[in-house]
Formats: C-alpha cells, structure tokens, sequence
C-alpha cells in the first residue's frame, strides 16, 4: 500500500470511528496501533510510546492546569460577578453599553485565566439575562456573550496558544506577545460592530437607568475593589513574564495563588469550592492529556510511513504563490474546526504544517496567531461550536440553538476579517516580537 492510499484510509477511518461516538482520544489512539501493527509490526510499538512519553513530559504542559486551576477559582467565586456589576457603572449612558461592557469584561476574564468554557457559561449567566430585561436585541446579547468569551483563545495566557508553542516548538511568552494586538482588535472589532448597530437603531441596546447603573455599588471604593482586583491577578501574571521576571509555567502558578488569595481575602473559600475547583481542573486536563496522547502516538506513527514527506511534498508541489498556500491550510483548519475540538486539530495538523511555514520562510509565531484566530472562529461556528452549546446550557428558556447560531454569524464575519488582516499584514502580530 502507498503512502497516499494510507493517508486517505487513516482519515476515513478517523471519521468513521468518530460517527460512532468514540471521544477523539480513543479514536486516534486505536488508528495509531492500527497502523503500527498493520505497518510495521509489534516491534515498533516502543517507537510510539517514546513519542508519547516526550509529550506528557514536556515542561510547558505544567502550565495548563495552573491556568485551569485559575480559571475554576474565578467561575465560583465572585470576582467575576462584581467585575462585570462595577463595569455598569462604566458604561455610562451609550447605546449599548451594557453589551459593550460584557465584552470588555470578557476581555478581563481571558487576561486572568486564559478558558473559554467557563467564560461562557459565567457571562451568559450574569450579562445575557441583564441585556434582555433591559430590551437588548437578542441576537446581540447572545452574539457577544459567545464572541467575548471566546477571547480566551488569543487573549494571553491562551492555553490555545501554549499547547500550540509546545507543539511547534516556539517560545510561548513570543506567541503571548505577539497575540496582544490581535486580541485588542478582535474586541474593539466587536464594540465597533455593537457601537454602530446601537447608535443606527438606540432601540437595539436601550440605555441603562441612571438609579439601576449606581445601584450595585455604593461607594468609589467598592468600585475601586471591584476592578482592581482583576487588574492585579491580570498584572501578575502577564508582567512577571513579559518583565523576564518568571516563566510562563511559575507566572502560571503566581496567578493561581493570587486568585486563591483573593478569594480567602473576600471570604469565599471553603473546602467545598475548592474540591470543585480541582474536580473540574483534573477533568479539563485529562481531557487534554489524553487527546495528546492519542495525538501524538497518531501523528508518530504517520510521520514514521512518511506522511510528513507526503503532506509537504503535496502541499509544497502546488503551483500556487506561499500566501495561498498558507490560506489552504487555513480552508483546512476552518473545516476541521466545524468537527473537531481545537486539541485534536492542534495535535493532528500542526506537526506537519509548522515545518511547511517554517520551510516556505514565514514565522512560526505569526502562524501560531493565525492558528488562535482559526479556533476562536471554530469556537463559534455550526454545526458543532463548542460555544453556543456551553450558552444553551444556561440561557433562558425561549432561546434556542438556532437563534445563537444565527446570532453568531456578524462576529464569525468578523473573526475572518480579522484573519484575513493578519494575513496580509503580519506585522500586526510581530511588532512588539
């Protein structure tokens, strides 16, 4: 069997196996002993199993459950909660304010923690229900609770980002700093695109009373509190490492125990909390680790065929300029990310892209960007976007599936334009690099 028929049956027979349920680990694991064993027999299981054991020993990935850990603390305490209320006060009389401070306050979260799940699920429990009691379009509501919490993919500390450094082999604080100006405009993107909606129809984002807006705070103290806490958890952590004073894996637990600080100072901790917090901290990094896992022994095995050679040489062979060939594999990311969550996709295509990026002379940093942009678009995009079915899970009742796929659509645009920006003009990235 040639190298191409096998590539074509090993993709089939991912698909095939993921139609049944299997969780992508399982599947990926199962077609790698396959071929190991069908290709080049039991002696070469060790080859694979070395390639496993280099990913669960890599350094970097002590990072991920220190920002998992973070993550979790902030869903249950109410440093989020009084974040967004002191945000009210900000929004000040503007047409939509509320729907913009939801988004800034997204931008708050992702700079603490870095998770997309839990930002989600925290705004549509505290912003979606206020925008719609104050008579905010629905579609709106919905779209920047799911857009602003999907920041966590580029906005730094990104665990999107991290896995992708250990991956391609990249510094991680580069990929943290060169995602900074992305970040910012994807957010002031998406108070543009509600600021012009709002002031063209007032009626789509009504203003918040005066009386209600000063309510939930009393005191500029309150206030002051209020905001500078997150401030102080986002300042840890991102100026110890772009000020070369720790490494992203010590920033990762600086920010741990900042969090943790803040909320035995506020009087939330108890041991119930926190054995929550580990629960879903030991949840969301098996997941990751068993992904991997499958991954990487997937990945070891095809490049040990010469899938990599094949790819390259396919890829590289079309008589196509290198930007265009840089957009295919963005067509390809965008329509794995309609399937697939953004682990499996990192895990499967990025040991054969970043060598072709790096071989056509583009940096992989800026590629990483890309990769970020690419999953926060998969994050939200039908039939399967992890982000709306993490909303459905706590909007009120009325909304449905379809009306948050619908809302979604303006800032799914919007994420692509922002792509295509990046991609006809790096250096939005690699300034500050």
């Amino acid at each position: 069997m040639d190298i191409a028929t096998a590539t074509m049956l090993l993709v089939g027979g991912i698909f095939a196996l993921l139609v049944t349920g299997l969780p992508l680990a399982f599947v990926t694991g199962l077609v790698a002993l396959a071929y190991t064993f069908g290709w080049f027999g039991p002696m070469a299981l060790p080859l694979v199993t070395s390639r496993v054991y280099g990913f669960v020993t890599e350094y970097s990935l002590v990072a991920v459950p220190m920002f998992v850990l973070m993550a979790s603390l902030l869903d249950r305490s109410g440093i989020a909660k009084d974040l967004f209320n002191a945000m009210r006060v900000m929004a000040g009389r503007l047409p939509g304010g509320v729907a913009i401070q939801t988004i800034v306050v997204a931008f708050f979260l992702a700079a603490m923690s870095g998770i997309i799940g839990g930002e989600i699920v925290l705004l549509g429990i505290l912003a979606l229900p206020q925008m719609l009691r104050l008579g905010y379009d629905k579609h709106i509501a919905i779209g920047v609770v799911c857009a602003g919490g999907s920041l966590g993919t580029m906005m730094p500390p990104s665990i999107v980002l991290i896995i992708y450094g250990l991956i391609a082999n990249q510094s991680i604080a580069d990929l943290f700093t060169a995602a900074i100006t992305p970040a910012i405009v994807l957010m002031a993107s998406y108070i543009l695109y509600v600021l012009i909606r709002c002031l063209r129809n007032p009626a789509l984002g009504p203003v918040m009373p005066e009386e209600e807006r000063r309510a939930s705070f009393q005191s500029k103290r309150e206030l002051l509190k209020a905001v500078g806490v997150p401030a102080i958890i986002a300042g840890l952590v991102l100026g110890s490492i772009y000020g070369g004073v720790a490494s992203v894996t010590e920033a990762a637990a600086m920010g741990s125990f900042g969090v943790l600080v803040a909320v035995m100072l506020r009087g939330e901790f108890s041991i119930t909390l926190m054995q929550r917090a580990l629960s879903q901290t030991m949840n969301t990094c098996g997941m990751i680790i068993w992904i991997g896992i499958g991954a990487a022994a997937l990945v070891g095995v095809y490049n040990l065929m010469g899938g990599n050679r094949f790819v390259s040489s396919m890829i590289l062979g079309l008589d196509i300029p290198p930007l265009a060939i840089i957009m295919v594999m963005m067509a390809i990311l965008l329509l794995l990310g309609l399937f697939l969550d953004w682990i499996g996709i990192a895990m499967l295509t990025l040991p054969i892209f970043v060598p072709i990026i790096v071989q056509l002379g583009y940096d992989p940093v800026w590629f990483g960007v890309l990769f970020a942009v690419n999953m926060q678009v998969s994050f939200l995009s039908p039939p399967f976007g992890p982000a709306a079915f993490y909303l459905k899970g706590v909007a009120p009742e009325g909304i449905s599936l379809k009306d948050i796929f619908v809302s979604l659509l303006p800032f799914i645009a919007i994420q692509l334009c922002v792509l295509a920006m990046l991609l006809l003009w790096p250096q939005l990235s690699l300034w500050l690099v």
